[in-house]
């Protein structure tokens, strides 16, 4: 593959990852955002429940995505692509991480983890976690299931989903508040039995 060729595939890359095939990294912090009251009205028919289970809604996101995702893979090669992966993903995580500490009065630790304390709907069905530590400076959690972890084991896909759901974490605590740091040695998407993420904050 000649440079020409390389630069061109990049650019589709990147514009593919920003017009939507991450969806996954903002769904869930979308979900966490404070919603205003809004009013009883008519819903046009793309606005109504389309009656998937989150399960489903996980299949009909990610199955086109990892196929896409391979077909990239096959064309740039596995190493430069999954740098490429990793490096929007990233920049995707602290947007997000900025977005978030938008929509709360104060950006510290407490703020950060509020989601997981009290899970809305979408967390509650996507996730099961238990809390191992929880004071100022430090906030434990252990995973036991992981949604996107199933979805993406079952299509083989595991260094994908890491580098898509997982490693933005990082970069989306410290554009939370670069304060907070993420320290984790274990995912389930990884195959680990848990993932283990503890959140310290150092300012």
């Amino acid at each position: 593959m000649n440079n020409v060729d390389l630069n061109q595939n990049r650019r589709h890359f990147l514009k593919l990852l920003s017009t939507g095939s991450l969806f996954c990294l903002g769904c869930g912090t979308l979900c966490a955002m404070p919603q205003s009251n809004q009013k009883a009205e008519t819903k046009h028919k793309f606005k109504l429940d389309s009656k998937f289970s989150f399960e489903q809604l996980f299949d009909f996101t990610f199955n086109p995505t990892i196929e896409t995702m391979r077909g990239l893979e096959k064309q740039i090669g596995s190493e430069t692509f999954i740098n490429m992966l990793k490096e929007v993903s990233a920049k995707r995580g602290a947007k997000m991480g900025r977005q978030m500490a938008k929509n709360f009065p104060k950006n510290d630790l407490a703020a950060f983890t509020m989601i997981m304390k009290k899970p809305n709907y979408f967390w509650e069905n996507v996730l099961t976690l238990k809390i191992v530590e929880d004071t100022e400076k430090a906030f434990e959690i252990k995973v036991q299931e992981c949604l996107w972890a199933k979805t993406f084991q079952k299509y083989r896909a595991e260094d994908l989903g890491y580098t898509m759901i997982c490693h933005p974490d990082f970069a989306m605590a410290k554009a939370f508040n670069p304060g907070i740091k993420l320290l984790r040695t274990k995912t389930l998407m990884q195959g680990h039995d848990h993932c283990d993420h503890r959140w310290v904050f150092e300012g």
